[in-house]
């Protein structure tokens, strides 16, 4: 009687925690980079270069030279679409080469990849509707949410794959959660100054409806909310002895007043298209910077290693 022991085949191409997290972070930094180069195309007037979608004309999937330097950039910005899609990819791959195998990480890496293609339906619903700007709206919003998963991811990797435990007292966390939901209702508030503005994307494209000062003021107020609930984290944060929540929450203020600042000059100076881009890559950072404080209210501690079993109890018995 022989007895053979089981034993798994060692991945061919390994990939390490530090591959991993720098994809993850390239993934972060693309969906970024995709809301900014958006911007360029509605800034300069070139959200209908491709008149439809899925291709660029009727008759053609590429830009020809009758769409003039608009087809020119509107194509270039659903190429990127691809190559944003092609790092995704890249990331849910290494997620299922490293080892040990995280299966935490899965579902978020899928998340990402499957978000890029329906962010890009939404995008060609936006040249299929002219322009709507609640659509247009929609589409910046589900970037949003292909950001937040990427960073999910990223600062999964990071952390163990154990439990998650709170790091702050209830009611800092429930304060911590307010500030986030807040974030994302400036956000949404901010589609809709923006539709209701001059920069349409197209000079025949229309526009929400809504007052621009009215709904302006609307979203000024809710940043100044935004920033005294960042502020009140801040000073509680450091009251508890949460230093890493409350060096978190110091950067997101940071991150807000700077926002604040841009937005407050490009309403002054009737909203120059190099301000209104920066003040686009300026919401990413303000949704990165409400993340991370939310993620410095707890932390993942690994999970207890369980005994090895006897390598008599894994072998399995073979007849000679």
């Amino acid at each position: 009687m022989r007895r053979i022991c089981a034993v798994k085949r060692p991945v061919r191409f390994p990939v390490s925690s530090t591959l991993l997290r720098r994809l993850a972070l390239a993934s972060i930094i693309a969906n970024v980079g995709i809301v900014v180069t958006g911007g360029a195309v509605r800034l300069t007037a070139s959200g209908l270069g491709c008149p439809t979608w899925p291709r660029c004309t009727d008759d053609s999937y590429v830009t020809t030279s009758e769409m003039g330097v608009h087809g020119v950039i509107e194509f270039g910005n659903r190429l990127l679409t691809f190559a944003v899609g092609v790092i995704a990819l890249a990331v849910l791959v290494a997620v299922l080469l490293h080892r040990p195998r995280r299966r935490d990480l899965v579902p978020l890496a899928v998340a990402v990849l499957l978000g890029i293609p329906a962010q890009a339906v939404v995008g060609g619903i936006t040249v299929l509707t002219n322009l709507n700007p609640w659509v247009v709206g929609l589409h910046f919003l589900a970037s949003m949410l292909v950001i937040a998963a990427a960073y999910a991811l990223w600062r999964r990797i990071k952390e163990p794959a154990g439990p998650a435990v709170a790091v702050v007292p209830a009611p800092l966390r429930t304060l911590a959660v307010i500030t986030t939901v807040v974030s994302g209702a400036v956000l949404v508030v901010g589609t809709w100054v923006t539709g209701s503005g001059p920069h349409a994307g197209d000079q025949g494209a229309a526009r929400n409806g809504l007052d621009p000062e009215t709904i302006s003021q609307v979203h000024a107020d809710s940043v100044f909310l935004l920033i005294g609930l960042s502020m009140a984290l801040v000073f509680a944060f450091r009251a508890v002895g949460a230093q890493r929540a409350a060096r978190a929450a110091t950067v997101l203020v940071a991150v807000e007043l700077g926002q604040g600042l841009i937005g407050f000059v490009q309403y002054f100076t009737n909203l120059p298209a190099l301000l209104v881009g920066a003040h686009m890559l300026g919401s990413c950072l303000v949704l990165l910077a409400t993340l991370s404080v939310q993620w410095s209210t707890r932390e993942r501690r690994p999970v207890a290693p369980t005994p090895a079993p006897d390598v008599a109890d894994r072998a399995v018995p073979v007849a000679a």
